[in-house]
């Protein structure tokens, strides 16, 4: 229900403390010790080390939790970054490869051009650039996002809304670009593999200037693959340009661009069905497709980009930048719905649509970030503004022929004829707007203990109508503080607390026709982070507890007994622990191990969300061989527990009437690699996946009434051969 007087005033009590500590002239708990800590060092963005130039699995400091560069100890949330290294080793060529090996987080493929991601049992669906970025429209991400032009990708956990302000308490998903380099470096990839996987990647960087204050960087590639799925077929090209120029000594200006495009041919636009009228469960063959030899599936994203870096005086720094996303996506689609009778394999129909959509989201940042001396220590502030435009436009152009009786699948071969579609028109026309302002605090207490403190206030402000559904929704200063506390042990080991909140706007309102309050998204976070062998290796212990407060439930129609009115009730909570290990355990060995223990629970306490496995692992690593110089080998593993998912009521057979549940039992995906620097500047990696021929669901969530799913890859194999220069 609506925040209770009470309620509101506390929350706003603890927004105004967090702001009020975070402002240079008030101190929140001031020590009796008037040491003073060294100055801190605050440089711009070109002074942090890449992880491509360090070739290591351990990253350096991280800013995806606020503007300051912090290292690991200093960060009090779970952060997970994947090198370039690791991506390189175990050939994460794109985001979901990349995203299945990190910690914490589920990849939700319900279909192969779609794709959810969650976290602590929420959809992820706050993405960044650089630090820069705003919640996905539709909360999935479409087509096969490439990793090619990334250094690194960073996943802070938990709720984020000092940087953020709106989203899910989930993750927030950091894509760090690469960078031009000073120096000349270039190289080009060659791969092939199994279902005629045919890829290129060059890479070329340095200074275009003699006096090298102008640098460039130009990534380009190419990909053409089929698939064990039946019919299926995707070709993906690549582009990224980025400039960046010393206008002054202290003056740093970059622009950058890159376009993907994502085409696939008999794309699956829902699954497989996953159970017989009966209740029984189906297992058809790996390569079984839905999807008609017509149909496909095309996506485009630009990526646009200008920074400006102003160093000031006394270690300040500014940044500005303006970033502009546009997507564009053109389908003609074909879906299977219903349920097949296990003796005939009939019951299927068929349901088809010609989509398209078009996203454009323009962001513009601003922020000031430095030390500053106050009762004898140096602290450090971060004051920044965030202005935000987001325009969505889709169609969907329903064909004719929906419901037509279909062949089992087993019969299959997507041969059905191409529709018109002109049987119905149905789309989304909306624009969001958000502008917020966010201040924060590192309080230097004493020698060993350190405050974050923050608060971000938000406008938020859409309008328009998404499938006949209202958008319109304003809401005024949402604020969205932020609170830490880091505690040095000892040089090695940091325990850490802290409380994070974030938001997300409804549409829905009460029964006196105001709008109800934003979904409150809570994070508490208790953990121990160390670093061994001279801060070579990372480790990350960490239990949190997270919940959303105030979600739409309906609880009444208006007196015209159409329109429903809402209520705000409690929603899902969820709480477990995160064990992460990082690092270069000796000059041959590097390890990546994350463990994951996820509860969800509804607002009665039920268990909710179960095709959310409740333990998953990820365990890669390699060692280079002695005395053969050059060979690596390496090998990583995915494991998870058991799934399911309620599917409703058997209708025929001796179950009639009995609960069907969809279950996938536990499973490990092994992969395997081999590396060999056969030459002065060449080298080949062999990657084999899925050693074992693990036969598997993807995922359970539900698409529509029902889930549907398909299979993960069975074994395979690519080598990439690379030339570096």
């Amino acid at each position: 229900m609506p925040q209770s007087p009470t309620t509101g005033f506390r929350r706003k009590a603890l927004a105004s403390a967090i702001f009020w500590a975070s402002l240079p002239g008030f101190s929140v708990a001031q020590e009796q010790e008037t040491t003073t800590l060294e100055a801190i060092q605050v440089s711009a963005d070109r002074g942090v080390e890449s992880s491509e130039s360090t070739g290591s699995y351990k990253a350096g400091a991280t800013s995806t939790a606020m503007k300051m560069a912090l290292s690991h100890r200093e960060t009090p949330q779970s952060v997970t970054v994947i090198t370039r290294k690791q991506m390189d080793d175990f050939g994460q060529d794109d985001v979901n490869d990349v995203l299945e090996g990190t910690t914490g987080v589920t990849v939700e493929s319900v279909e192969t051009d779609r794709t959810y991601y969650t976290a602590r049992g929420f959809d992820i669906n706050n993405f960044q650039y650089d630090g820069v970025g705003l919640p996905a429209v539709y909360d999935n991400v479409q087509g096969d996002l490439d990793t090619a032009f990334y250094d690194r990708i960073e996943v802070l956990r938990g709720a984020n809304g000092l940087m953020t302000g709106s989203g899910n308490p989930s993750a927030t998903i950091n894509f760090i670009r690469k960078r031009p380099t000073a120096e000349t470096q270039a190289s080009v990839a060659v791969t092939g593999g199994s279902w005629d996987n045919r890829r290129i990647v060059a890479d070329l960087s340095g200074s275009v200037s003699e006096s090298g204050r102008v640098r460039g960087r130009v990534v380009a590639g190419y990909q053409d693959r089929d698939s064990y799925l039946d019919r299926y077929s995707n070709e993906k090209q690549m582009f990224y340009g980025v400039v960046e120029t010393d206008i002054t000594e202290t003056t740093l200006l970059t622009l950058g661009h890159a376009t993907q495009t994502s085409d696939t041919d008999s794309p699956l636009w829902g699954a497989q069905p996953l159970f017989y009228s009966d209740g029984s469960a189906t297992d058809f063959k790996r390569s079984t497709s839905t999807a008609s030899d017509w149909s496909f599936w095309d996506n485009t994203n630009h990526n646009s980009f200008i920074e400006l870096q102003q160093q000031l005086s006394g270690g300040w720094q500014a940044k500005g930048s303006v970033l502009r996303l546009e997507q564009d996506s053109e389908s003609e689609l074909f879906y299977q719905f219903g349920t097949p009778n296990r003796e005939t394999g009939e019951g299927l129909m068929a349901y088809a649509s010609q989509y398209d959509l078009n996203v454009k989201q323009l962001v513009v940042d601003a922020y000031a970030t430095g030390p500053f001396q106050l009762a004898n220590r140096t602290h450090e502030l971060v004051l920044g503004a965030t202005w935000s435009r987001s325009e969505t436009v889709d169609e969907s152009r329903y064909g004719q022929g929906i419901g037509d009786p279909l062949p089992p699948l087993e019969e299959w071969d997507g041969n059905y004829p191409k529709p018109t579609f002109d049987a119905g028109v149905d789309g989304s026309d909306w624009t969001d707007k958000e502008i917020s302002t966010y201040l924060a605090s590192r309080w230097s207490l004493t020698d060993r203990l350190t405050a974050i403190t923050g608060v971000r206030l938000t406008w938020v402000d859409a309008e328009g109508i998404n499938y006949g559904n209202s958008q319109d929704t304003s809401y005024d200063a949402i604020d969205t503080p932020y609170a830490g506390l880091i505690y040095d042990l000892n040089r090695n080991h940091s325990v850490y607390a802290s409380y994070t909140e974030i938001f997300t706007p409804q549409t829905e309102v009460d029964s006196n026709r105001d709008r109800l309050d934003p979904i409150d998204g809570v994070n508490y976070e208790l953990g121990l982070k160390s670093e061994f062998l001279n801060d070579r290796v990372n480790t990350t212990a960490a239990i949190f507890r997270t919940k959303q407060e105030n979600l739409a439930e309906a609880d009444g129609t208006f007196e015209n007994g159409v329109d429903t009115f809402y209520r705000g009730v409690d929603g899902i909570s969820s709480e477990g622990v995160e064990l992460e290990f990082v690092g270069d355990v000796t000059d041959r060995i590097q390890l990546f191990a994350g463990y994951t223990w996820v509860n969800i629970e509804d607002a009665d306490g039920n268990s909710t969300r179960e095709f959310i496995p409740e333990h998953l692992a990820q365990l890669r690593g390699t060692w280079k061989v002695p005395g053969v110089n050059g060979l690596e080998l390496g090998s990583q593993v995915r494991w998870q527990s058991g799934i399911s998912q309620d599917q409703g009521i058997a209708t025929v057979g001796p179950n009639s009437g009995s609960a069907i549940v969809t279950e996938q039992s536990s499973y490990a995906v092994l992969d395997l690699m081999a590396s060999y620097d056969f030459a002065r500047n060449w080298n080949a990696t062999l990657n084999v996946n899925n050693v074992t021929d693990e036969k598997y669901i993807e995922s359970l969530k539900k698409f529509g009434a029902s889930a549907q799913g398909f299979y993960g890859a069975p074994a395979n194999a690519n080598l990439t051969v690379a030339w570096t220069y």
